[in-house]
């Protein structure tokens, strides 16, 4: 079996009005239910979206530094990220497939080595 990560950029998500983020609530969740009901789940879950929370630990100097915000300023951000175990990448894309369709935003997906 090999790990997916199934994620998405928060601004593939676009300007939506609240209650169409809301409609795809129960959409995006049964997926994940169906994903935890065919065992190929390993994680799953959304990002917070305040990027002042964010912080950075870098050790490239030899002493580690940890630094309140991103890395490096940013117009795109990870929005959320799903890891499934799966047999092959034909049923990695079925699962991206349908969590594009629940969430309503386009996924991306790639190996975890």
């Amino acid at each position: 079996m090999t790990q997916y990560a199934i994620y998405f950029q928060q601004q593939w998500v676009g300007d939506h009005p609240v209650e169409w983020f809301l409609s795809r609530v129960e959409p995006s969740n049964a997926v994940v239910r169906e994903m935890e009901e065919a065992g190929v789940l390993v994680f799953a879950g959304g990002l917070d979206e305040n990027m002042a929370d964010a912080f950075t630990a870098d050790a490239t100097s030899g002493t580690v530094t940890i630094t309140d915000g991103p890395y490096t300023e940013t117009t795109e951000y990870l929005g959320g990220i799903t890891v499934i175990d799966v047999p092959d990448l034909e049923t990695a894309k079925l699962w991206a497939g349908k969590l594009a369709e629940g969430c309503g935003w386009p996924q991306e997906v790639r190996v975890v080595r």
